[in-house]
C-alpha cells in the first residue's frame, strides 16, 4: 500500500541527514518541497533525482486533497520542508490530515527538528514542556502569552531576529524579569551558539551585538527552593 512519507531534513549540517531519509526520497514517486529551489541543493548533494513539486503554505489548501488521492491511487509521495520536520512550524499538517481522512497510511521518519537540541542545550528541565512555535505577530499574541505563562512549565518559542527583542521584553512582562532564558541560534551550523541568562541579561547582550539568524527561545519553568539550590550547586562546579 502506498504511503505519505514525512521526511525530516537537516536544520544546518547536511551530515545530519539519515540513511533512511535518503533511501525514502530516492524511492518515492514524487517529493513535495516547501521551496523546490531550496531543496534542490540538498537533493543534488545526495544525488537524489526524484521529481519535485512545490507544497507550501500558499498552496497547500488547494493541493493537499489531490495529493492524498494520488497516494490512495498507488503513488508513494514524500514530503519535506526547507529544514527540519514538516508540520512543525512548517507546511505539512493539512496534507497529513487529508491522508488520515482518506485512510491513507502516513509514516513520519524520526530526524532533525530545531527545538530538541535547543531544549537539551538549555540545561532546563525536559520532563515536561510546551512548544509554542512562532507566536502570532499581532492579533492574539498577548492572549497567547498570558495563557502559556500561566501553565508554569518550560516553554519553547521560535522567533526571527526582527522580533527577538520584542519577545524578550514580553518574557519579562509575562514570565517575570528573573526567569531563566536560553536562546540557541544557527543550530548544527558553523556559528552555532547558545546564550543563557535572564531576559534582561539577554536583552543587554543583543543590544551590544545585534542578533542574527533564526532563534529557538527556551523559557525555564518557575523555580522552587529545591530547584534554586540545585542551580546554585551547578553554578559552583
Amino acid at each position: 500500500m502506498a504511503k505519505l512519507y514525512v521526511v525530516p531534513t537537516p536544520v544546518g549540517n547536511l551530515d545530519d541527514m539519515t540513511f533512511r531519509a535518503i533511501k525514502v526520497l530516492e524511492q518515492a514517486s514524487l517529493i513535495l518541497c516547501e521551496d523546490t529551489r531550496t531543496s534542490a541543493g540538498l537533493l543534488k548533494h545526495f544525488n537524489i533525482t526524484t521529481r519535485t513539486a512545490s507544497h507550501h503554505k500558499f498552496n497547500e489548501h488547494q493541493t493537499c486533497e489531490m495529493y492524498a488521492q494520488r497516494i490512495q491511487g498507488g503513488e508513494d509521495i514524500a514530503l519535506i520542508s526547507d529544514a527540519g520536520t514538516p508540520a512543525i512550524s512548517d507546511p505539512g499538517f493539512m496534507l497529513v490530515r487529508a491522508c488520515v481522512q482518506l485512510g491513507v497510511d502516513v509514516e513520519c521518519l524520526p530526524g532533525a527538528t530545531a527545538f530538541v537540541p535547543a531544549l537539551v542545550d538549555s540545561g532546563f528541565g525536559c520532563e515536561s514542556f510546551v512548544f509554542a512555535g512562532f507566536l502570532p505577530q499581532k492579533k492574539g499574541r498577548q492572549k497567547k502569552l498570558g495563557e502559556i505563562s500561566a501553565l508554569g512549565i518550560t516553554t519553547i518559542f521560535y522567533e526571527s531576529p526582527y522580533r527577538i527583542m520584542k519577545l524578550l521584553a514580553e518574557i519579562k512582562q509575562y514570565f517575570g524579569p528573573e526567569r531563566r532564558v536560553s536562546i540557541s541560534r544557527e543550530i548544527s551550523k558553523l556559528h552555532e551558539q547558545t546564550l543563557r541568562g535572564t531576559a534582561q541579561e539577554l536583552e543587554e547582550a543583543f543590544k551590544a551585538k545585534p542578533p542574527k539568524g533564526e532563534f529557538v527561545v527556551i523559557v525555564d519553568k518557575p523555580q522552587s527552593k529545591k530547584d534554586e539550590t540545585l542551580y546554585e550547586e551547578d553554578d559552583s562546579e
